[in-house]
This record gives structure tokens, sequence and C-alpha cells, in this order.
């Protein structure tokens, strides 16, 4: 560890992972270190099954629970969108040459005793349990005016005179294409995934964006709109992780921070016990460096000081 870098990366979050995997593409030399034993931190993918029994204080688990290493537990689950942005970097930086993934079922509701499939495109919205007859063909048609609604493009906005996306609420669509509550409920709680009404009283546009997402999404990978990492969300920083040491980085896991070396206003370096790695530049999650921020819309901040 007693060597310079010139970028020293704390945290094994998946930003933090895409950060150290995108520097060593670009030829720096990079250390990329984590207090914790799991890539994640406390949002981890925990495997085998004893390490998860280990956190919670419990006993090690029973024989009827099978082989141990066939188990993997994300303490935050997360769905990625298979036509999202974050799809969209992995493919764009190969990092899916690492991972696995699974395509997970599509959104489903309970209603009238029974479980019913989200429609996610007009095919589906004419053959659902969900809707009646007429109301099919209304949904439909709101459909496919979501599908080809550009913002950039006015002449995609036709199918309802008077829509501006920066002005119009979502209320105000659903009740131009004459839908009943059931339909919007699922509408904005199972393909717009908000979690509560108000999106209802605010412009339409990102509603409009949302649910576009995720039908195109859906027509990705033809079954859901979702994806899954195969074993588990850590595999998503550990694939940028692959990549970081494909091109030289160096990873190191339950390794404590005990500082950030700074000379003057200018960071030097980082300790741990008694090495020091040098460096130029320390990225890192801001709990690394409490009494240096202040909580902001972002989650990771560049911490140099370097001129």
């Amino acid at each position: 560890m007693d060597e310079e870098y010139d970028c020293i990366v704390l945290g094994t979050g998946l930003k933090e992972c895409i950060i150290s995997g995108m520097l060593s593409v670009s030829g720096k030399k990079v250390l990329h270190m984590d207090r914790n034993k799991y890539y994640g931190g406390e949002s981890a993918s925990i495997t085998p099954l004893e390490d998860l029994f280990t956190k919670f204080g419990l006993p090690p688990p029973e024989e009827a629970y099978g082989r141990t290493r066939d188990w993997n537990v994300d303490l935050i689950p997360k769905f990625l969108m298979a036509n999202g942005q974050l799809v969209k970097l992995l493919i764009h930086t190969g990092v899916t040459r690492y991972l696995e993934f699974k395509s997970v079922e599509g959104s489903y509701v309970y209603k009238g005793n029974k479980i019913s499939k989200v429609p996610a495109d007009e095919k589906e919205a004419l053959t659902s349990d969900l809707m009646g007859m007429f109301e099919k063909r209304r949904f439909k048609n709101f459909l496919v005016f979501a599908q080809d609604y550009k913002e950039d493009d006015p002449n995609t906005w036709k199918a309802m005179p008077g829509f501006d996306p920066k002005t119009t609420t979502m209320s105000a669509v659903f009740a131009h294409f004459n839908l009943d509550k059931n339909t919007i409920d699922f509408t904005g709680h199972a393909l717009a995934l908000y979690r509560d009404d108000d999106y209802l009283g605010t412009p339409a546009g990102d509603t409009l964006r949302r649910i576009k997402l995720y039908s195109d999404s859906l027509a990705r990978y033809g079954k859901s709109p979702y994806l899954y990492p195969l074993y588990g969300l850590g595999e998503l920083p550990q694939g940028f992780a692959r990549l970081s040491a494909i091109y030289g980085g160096t990873y190191m896991l339950d390794k404590p921070i005990d500082e950030i070396v700074m000379e003057g206003n200018k960071v030097v370096g980082v300790r741990s016990g008694g090495e020091t790695a040098k460096c130029k530049q320390v990225y890192c999650d801001p709990t690394y460096v409490p009494d240096r921020v202040q909580q902001v819309r972002l989650e990771i901040i560049f911490f140099s000081f370097h001129e």
C-alpha cells in the first residue's frame, strides 16, 4: 500500500466503483479501498448465508437451508429498468462481460381476489382482465399517446389538443382519455412507479417519460421491464471492480481508513494503520469525511485540494 497513486477511491458502492472503473480505463493508477467487508457497504449483497446470520446476531443456519453459498441476500434490493440509464452505462462500458442478468416478471396488482399483470402496451391493454371492454379501448389510446410522446416534438402531442408537458397536469391527461380511477391507480403506481398520488397535480412530462421508459424497457427483452443481477446487486460494483482491475486498479476490502492525509489545504494521501498511500486525488463516500461535507442532493463527492 505504501505507493503513490493518481487517485484513491474510498467506499465500494456502485457510484464509487463506476468512478474507479472509469479512472482505470482512462489510464489512471487507482487504489480502491473500503472499510467494509462487502462490496456496497450497508446495502451489500451478502453471501454465503452464514454471513447474513452473523450480521444479525443469529446462530448458524441449519442444514435444511442447503448449501449456504447458494444463497444471496440484498439488504436493499432494487430492480433495474431494462432501458434505463444504468443498463445503458453497463452496456457502453462493457461491464456486462463480467455480469449475468435475469429478467424479472413484470408488475402485478391484486384486484377482485385475484392477481393480474399490469398491461404495459396496447396489445396487453386489450386482453387485460383489469378493465372492462370500453375502458380497455380508452387505455389503449392513452398508451399509444404515451409511447409516441416526445418532449421536444409537438407533433407527438396532437392526440391531446392544447397539451403542454410543462403546464398540463397528469390528472388533466387522464381526464382527456376518460380513464377511471382504477386504471389511473395502476398506471401511476405500477407503470410510472410513484409512491403516492402527488404526481397527479404536477406537469405531465415526467410521468409520460416514466411510462415510456417502462414500455421501452419491456420491449427490450419482451417479457419484463425489470432486470436483476443473477447473484445480487453486489455484482454491479464488483463488475466495475473487475473492469478497474483489468486496467491495473488495486482493490482492498475490510481495510480501515484512519486518516485522509493533508498538507496545508491539499490532499496527499490516505493512512490505514501504519501504511500511507500517497495520491493526487481522493474520491469518497461523504461518510469518510463527515467534518468536510454537508448534506445535499448528491450522495458522492469529489474530494480534492490539489492545485
